[in-house]
């Protein structure tokens, strides 16, 4: 999707030459010639950088009272000045008042380019670097799909199918389990790459502003009213818009949602005119999409629209063979962050972090590997071990049901060892996301010894159904 450009200069000429070089370069360009036919343009889609003449005749404002106003309700614009006229003094005031750069007529084709492009790259990083300041409950800086699981492998390999084709995708999966990491990274392989990434959460809004988060406000008249509000839509202009749980849009605007699908185009709040804007969308919930279909929270056709393509995240207790690796990584960026020498956890430690449930997916993962970071004693050459880890990791480790009611001391030996190696194999099972081959490799069994044994135990199909050769 080429990038828009809007250039502003009195001289015919001069916006013709721009317009060629820039469409050369593979930008979409439109003209303005004064401030008025600016501010116009600039109303009806927000660039994604402005080429701007300082002295502008037959204008309202000049140059530089345009730039003003761009800074202060577009802030997020960078704006390149221009001038044959101009003088020392000209250039650093229109710097100070905030232009990214300044160029003297006549330039070269080249160095235009390449401020322009400048211009456009540090403000995507500014913007990208707002949002993180801001923290995103995502982790969205974080790659969370490292590992070899079967589970990891296979997403990859569907967003390295999905992500160059520009088709919207509709992404499933538990809280915490990386969604707006799978959105940005298809973002990132995409032919987008070079445009905005916005995100946005529908949970976290009250009803009454997500049409002004989505669509924004049209500028009022009146003096005291709020400025002009730019919504999500536009900000994703030639890019991609991430919409976190998308069933919690009110069903209103669910409809006109779907209208902006169909059309490519919608009004702003307060607004009259229709604004055409080209984004990609990926919408994700962690909610079972036909249940709220059913209870009427998720419009059907939008639904439809929305999931040409469906990935879904899976949860940690499904790729627990990735923990070790994600748990090194976690540590390695906390301690360069906290500058605190990183520690290492020992086999035990590790086991029980395979073996626990993990409600919180990763995001808990990562809080618990800085917790521990923090809170485990201060010799960094000790390891980790399972009894520095919090409660909770043994609160719920998985449990095996058995026919024996009775208390473990009342009963003989043989009884009591056999629910413990049960209990032990069906754990230790699970951490290796019921591969019996690793399992087996890790006890020290062999796998045909581990299948007697299982058998023997009398594991019964419900414990096993989940257990693969």
């Amino acid at each position: 999707m080429p990038l828009n450009i809007l250039v502003v200069d009195d001289e015919a000429d001069i916006r013709e030459l721009i317009s060629d070089i820039l469409k050369d370069e593979g930008y979409e360009a439109r003209h303005a010639k004064n401030s008025i036919t600016a501010f116009e343009a600039l109303s009806e889609k927000i660039p994604s950088a402005i080429i701007l003449d300082i002295w502008l005749k037959d204008s309202e404002l000049d140059g530089l009272g345009i730039l003003e106003t761009v800074r202060r309700k577009y802030p997020d614009v960078p704006v390149i000045m221009i001038s044959g006229h101009g003088n020392i003094e000209t250039a650093v005031k229109s710097l100070r008042m905030g232009a990214y750069d300044y160029i003297e007529k006549p330039f070269k084709q080249d160095k235009l380019i390449h401020v322009l492009k400048r211009a456009i790259e540090v403000a995507r990083l500014k913007t990208e670097n707002d949002e993180l300041k801001r923290g995103s409950p995502s982790m969205s800086n974080v790659n969370l799909l490292l590992g070899d699981s079967t589970a990891v492998a296979q997403l990859r390999q569907s967003i390295d199918r999905v992500a160059p084709t520009g088709s919207r995708v509709f992404i499933t999966g538990p809280a915490g389990s990386g969604k707006e990491t799978i959105a940005r990274i298809i973002h990132e392989k995409s032919k987008r790459a070079s445009g905005p990434f916005v995100a946005l959460n529908a949970a976290s809004l009250s009803s009454d502003m997500v049409d002004h988060e989505l669509f924004g406000t049209e500028e009022s008249d009146d003096l005291n009213a709020p400025p002009r509000k730019v919504g999500t839509f536009e900000k994703a202009h030639g890019g991609t818009l991430f919409i976190d749980e998308i069933t919690d849009i009110p069903l209103q605007t669910q409809g006109k949602f779907v209208r902006f699908l169909q059309d490519k185009s919608f009004e702003r709040v307060s607004g009259t005119k229709r604004v055409e804007v080209d984004v990609r969308v990926v919408a994700a919930t962690h909610k079972d999409v036909q249940s709220e279909i059913e209870a009427g929270n998720l419009r059907e056709d939008l639904f439809y629209r929305l999931n040409v393509v469906p990935l879904r995240s899976p949860s940690l207790s499904e790729r627990r063979e990735d923990i070790p690796m994600l748990c090194d990584y976690f540590m390695l960026q906390a301690a360069e962050a906290l500058k605190l020498p990183s520690r290492k956890l020992s086999d035990d430690a590790m086991a029980a972090l395979q073996a626990y449930d993990w409600p919180g997916n990763i995001r808990q993962l990562r809080n618990m590997v800085e917790w521990l970071l923090i809170m485990c004693p201060s010799d960094p050459e000790e390891q980790v071990s399972s009894n520095m880890l919090p409660k909770e990791v043994f609160s719920n480790l998985p449990s095996v049901a058995t026919d024996i009611n009775t208390d473990i001391m009342s009963m003989k030996l043989r009884e009591a060892r056999e629910v413990f190696e049960k209990q032990y194999l069906m754990s230790q099972i699970n951490r290796f996301g019921g591969n019996i081959s690793r399992t087996a490799s890790f006890i020290g069994m062999e796998r045909s010894a581990l299948h007697r044994k299982l058998k023997s135990l009398e594991v019964n199909s419900e414990e096993s159904e989940k257990i693969s050769a």
